[in-house]
């Protein structure tokens, strides 16, 4: 054995060693190396047969990577760009949902000091929360300042004078 040539089967497990990665973005990765046709298919079918190639692990992955700064909807495009589809996909970013509000508040109170007042400040908002995945209805609620207590109080917090 070669010691300068690497197999496709230790290419794949470099790869898989940085990060989780999708079987179709290993296919995309390794197809310049296959010198015989078959060959990558095989190894690949290898890996995945002793679970080193996980379609649920590789939706995990990125959503604990990314969730907290993106929106279900570029949660989506990324994980369909990794060649992942299906029930599994929807089943992730439908557990999300609960929490779009909170994220979106979260990464426009990063940026962000006030909800804005003036129309192209407001545009400018829109279009930060609107390209990392929000939705036009998330990203409304945000700008509109509405559900976000001042310092924690809320009314029940006040007391009375008497």
């Amino acid at each position: 054995m070669s010691f300068e040539k690497i197999s496709l089967k230790g290419r794949a497990l470099r790869y898989l060693a940085m990060r989780e990665h999708s079987r179709a973005e290993l296919e995309r990765k390794l197809a310049p190396h296959e010198e015989v046709p078959g060959e990558l298919a095989q190894a690949l079918d290898e890996l995945q047969a002793r679970g080193f190639i996980d379609e649920q692990r590789v939706i995990e992955s990125l959503l604990y990577r990314r969730a907290s700064r993106l929106g279900a909807g570029r949660l989506r495009q990324e994980l369909q760009a990794k060649g992942l589809q299906g029930e599994a996909v929807q089943q992730a970013l439908a557990g999300l949902r609960d929490t779009e509000l909170a994220r979106a508040r979260g990464v426009w109170g990063k940026r962000f000091d006030s909800v804005p007042t003036e129309a192209s400040e407001r545009a400018r908002q829109t279009r930060f929360l609107m390209a990392r995945g929000f939705s036009s209805e998330v990203v409304r609620q945000v700008l509109s300042g509405r559900g976000v207590e001042e310092d924690g109080a809320t009314c029940s917090d006040e007391t009375d004078l008497d």
